[in-house]
């Protein structure tokens, strides 16, 4: 598998995201250095000031950090971010993250 690094200990892959494939996020940010035992990727589309479609995703600690995998759903853009058991959250200072989730059409 290969990861793309984006900030702030967030890794994915695949990337490009595209609709319908499975993603994974893996995390290692300030939630993960702060010893949460249980962290959540919450997850939703559209822009960013409006996100839709939203569900918390159960991540499993693995030796290199948090994963959770699931399936794009939209041709949209994908929002997320990450909370912990207490509800603390990172949302990267405000900003989240996100990508723009592609149909996987080549021209």
């Amino acid at each position: 598998m290969t990861w793309s690094e984006v900030e702030g200990g967030v890794l994915t892959s695949p990337v490009p995201v595209t609709s319908g494939e499975q993603v994974t996020i893996r995390y290692n940010g300030l939630l993960a250095s702060s010893g949460a035992d249980t962290v959540y990727l919450h997850v939703g589309y559209g822009p960013s000031y409006s996100w839709k479609n939203t569900k918390d995703i159960p991540m499993k600690r693995t030796p290199e950090g948090f994963e959770a995998s699931f399936k794009a759903e939209a041709n949209d853009r994908l929002n997320f971010c990450f909370k912990d058991g207490a509800d603390n959250w990172d949302n990267n200072n405000g900003k989240d993250w996100s990508y723009t989730i592609h149909n996987g059409r080549q021209f």
